[in-house]
């Protein structure tokens, strides 16, 4: 996967106008209405001297904004470099990883590089919470070698295999909630569950106009999104 997450706002001082300017620009209105004050925007200029501080310019969004400059993050380079590189989807990825796994389930899929052979890793389980890794390549869609993962006890298979039987919405359809709500490439997929023991899937958006990454939280037996968060790091 692509790797994860204020500033105050400038404070603008009101351009100094010297007295006499206001004055002079009072004369001017009462003798010929507004004839006198045309030249103030002129005056404002030079009357701006010692101890008088020039209008701030008006700040320009950051390169990192738009994600056509130079000044992107660390982390909004790796995905700018690396998302455009994945030929193939989280979605055909996944489906190859639940094949090459008999009676699997997905638990989680994320994009990770480096750039020249990005691959997607992926992990599935079984009714019973055993889970398996499997690694698909992201540009031909081929899957690698798959293994089940060393490092559950029973605990970890009881949990799995308890979110897997509650978790009515599948992981595209908690993928097509989070593009719904913003357009980009999916990422990360990941299986999990909040406070209250709820299953949930946390599920990363990078979008391309800036290279920012958003997460959304949506409870896995409603659809109903329960956390977004932006990552603009």
């Amino acid at each position: 996967m692509v790797t994860k997450r204020s500033s105050s706002a400038r404070r603008r001082r009101s351009p100094a106008v010297s007295r006499g300017t206001g004055v002079l620009c009072a004369a001017a209105v009462a003798g010929a209405l507004l004839t006198g004050c045309g030249s103030d925007d002129k005056d404002r200029g030079a009357s701006t001297g010692a101890g008088e501080e020039a209008a701030a310019p008006a700040t320009s969004a950051p390169a990192s904004a738009t994600g056509s400059g130079e000044n992107l993050t660390e982390d909004q380079a790796e995905r700018k470099d690396l998302v455009p590189k994945a030929k193939v989807g989280y979605d055909k990825a996944l489906r190859t990883a639940v094949a090459a796994v008999p009676k699997s389930k997905p638990v989680s899929i994320e994009l990770k590089g480096p750039p020249d052979s990005p691959r997607w890793d992926a992990e599935v389980a079984t009714d019973d919470g055993t889970e398996h890794t499997v690694r698909v390549d992201a540009v031909t869609g081929k899957a690698g070698q798959t293994r089940a993962k060393d490092d559950q006890d029973a605990d970890d298979k009881r949990q799995l295999a308890d979110w897997l039987k509650k978790a009515t919405v599948t992981a595209p359809q908690a993928a097509k909630t989070a593009t719904d709500k913003k357009k980009g490439t999916v990422t990360s997929i990941e299986l999990d569950d909040t406070d209250q023991g709820v299953p949930k899937w946390s599920v990363d958006v990078v979008t391309s106009d800036d290279w920012n990454k958003t997460t959304y939280d949506i409870d896995a037996t409603n659809r109903k999104v329960l956390r977004e968060h932006v990552d603009r790091d």
